[in-house]
């Protein structure tokens, strides 16, 4: 047998903490090279419109060593640990990882959202540094340590998806048939990874894993599919597209990037399949220690990001918050950009659910929302001189049940990211208000036009807390308008048509 390699607690520590910081501020460069692709192919205008905030944001993200998106994720560590590696540690693997997650989020120049709850079903207490990580372990031969770590966010993780197919069902269909019910929430264009057979946990760590993995499927077009594999990931791409979904869900050519599977024995009675969506903020990466000390990322070139820069529409309509009316919002139409400034408030999950117990127990509320708008956002903590940190959009739907709750209290516009459900398009419309949609992914871009920020209730609450924010044009589109007309219902059905049509794809 070889010598044994020594991993250094500290080195170990070090290395999951530097690359936790690498991916919170670097796109993988297959996903800029690809998702610059698509921009340049996109015809839809709102569409490519996002595309371009998020290359911006991306590349501002890059340059300014700050969080691509402000839901900095829930860690994903997978190590393939070898056989002849030995940990110089008094502590638990887990602990180990844990504290170089506790590292990475609490950097002080670079400070990071922490979005993980203990007790989830009940107190859901903030553990304040994001720890514990979900650690994968498999030991393999050899002497080094290979390590891939990823930041998934959670509108992403949400639209997950499993089930226990029957043997001959077909994969292609069942994915097709989940596309319409995950919505935008996970922010696309982005990527599907799959999982196929093993066992219902097995199947859905295939499909993360899968994630992992290099874009590749203008390659694999280009010179043809050679397993059944590669062309079932070639079928299930060609069909998700042809769903005119597009970037943010706003129609357009670009759903998904590339599809992954990874397969593995399952029992003879059935076939399990998973599918978790990578967002627009995809981060992993992958590195390796040999016992010589800590592994680290080198920096990517810049010159290869695409060269866009996004400017706000000329014909946008600028809005003053600070003097908002229902004639106004009365004036909107589904799919008119606009440009914001003025005062907004915030509230996401915690604080709509405080708002509703407040009320039911006949308290006075800290905050009036009469002629307000509220901006669905968790933002990331400032460093070094900023109002806010990176403050990009949170998933819409999740707010929907309070919809009516809130509208009662006199708000006249909501801002989120993606679709919102039936039933609270059916109360916009009754209430003659609006919904705006805001580009998930954009973060950095968003935060920008926030000139002050302030919490003004349930500070406690942490990112959750409702602050007041000043902005100054910030960008966003009509999604719903007073009259309950959806673009993220009418725009995909237009592209889906048109695709069919023009065999654009």
């Amino acid at each position: 047998m070889s010598d044994m390699t020594i991993i250094r607690e500290d080195d170990l520590i070090e290395t999951v903490a530097d690359a936790l910081q690498y991916i919170s501020y670097y796109h993988p460069l297959d996903y800029i090279t690809a998702l610059g692709e698509a921009y340049k192919a996109e015809q839809g205008p709102a569409a490519r419109d996002a595309i371009a905030q998020i290359l911006t944001n991306s590349r501002m993200c890059a340059e300014g060593h700050r969080p691509i998106c402000q839901d900095t994720g829930i860690v994903n560590v997978f190590l393939e640990w070898g056989q002849n590696c030995r940990l110089e540690s008094g502590r638990s693997l887990q602990e180990v990882v844990d504290e170089g997650v506790r590292r990475a989020y609490n950097h002080p120049e670079n400070k990071l959202r922490a979005s993980v709850l203990a007790d989830p079903a009940f107190t859901r207490r903030n553990t304040r540094d994001n720890t514990p990580c979900v650690l994968s372990v498999e030991m393999v031969p050899g002497n080094t340590v290979g390590i891939d770590v990823a930041a998934k966010g959670g509108g992403s993780e949400n639209k997950s998806r499993f089930k226990m197919l029957n043997p001959s069902d077909n994969i292609v269909d069942w994915v097709v048939e989940q596309i319409p019910a995950m919505g935008a929430g996970w922010c696309p264009p982005g990527m599907l990874g799959i999982g196929i057979g093993g066992t219902a946990e097995h199947c859905m760590k295939l499909a993360k894993l899968s994630l992992m993995e290099p874009i590749d499927m203008a390659q694999l077009k280009a010179r043809g599919a050679q397993s059944d594999v590669e062309q079932l990931r070639i079928d299930i791409f060609d069909a998700v597209n042809a769903m005119g979904v597009g970037a943010q869900g706003l129609g357009g050519l670009s759903t998904v990037l590339d599809v992954k599977i990874l397969d593995w024995p399952c029992h003879a009675a059935g076939k399990p399949v998973a599918m978790i969506p990578n967002c627009a903020a995809t981060r992993h990466a992958h590195v390796v220690m040999d016992g010589s000390g800590p592994a680290y990322i080198d920096p990517p070139d810049l010159s290869l990001w695409p060269d866009v820069e996004w400017q706000p529409d000329a014909a946008a309509r600028h809005v003053d918050l600070d003097h908002l009316t229902a004639e106004e919002v009365a004036s909107w139409q589904a799919g008119d950009r606009l440009l914001l400034s003025g005062g907004m408030l915030t509230g996401r999950d915690a604080a709509h659910k405080r708002i509703q117990d407040m009320l039911a127990k006949g308290e006075e509320l800290p905050v009036d929302f009469r002629g307000r708008a509220i901006y669905y956002v968790g933002p990331v903590d400032p460093v070094m001189g900023e109002v806010v940190g990176p403050a990009g959009p949170t998933t819409a739907t999740r707010m929907d049940k309070f919809t009516e709750m809130m509208l009662d209290l006199g708000l006249l516009a909501m801002i989120g990211k993606a679709e919102r459900g039936h039933d609270a398009v059916e109360v916009i419309s009754r209430f003659k208000v609006a919904y705006l949609m805001a580009v998930g992914g954009a973060a950095y871009l968003v935060s920008r036009a926030i000139k002050e920020a302030k919490v003004v209730a349930f500070e406690d609450l942490g990112m959750e807390a409702i602050y007041e924010f000043t902005v100054k044009d910030m960008p966003v589109t009509v999604a719903v308008d007073s009259m309950g007309t959806n673009v993220h219902t009418l725009a995909p059905a237009q592209w889906k048509e048109r695709i069919a049509r023009e065999k654009l794809l």
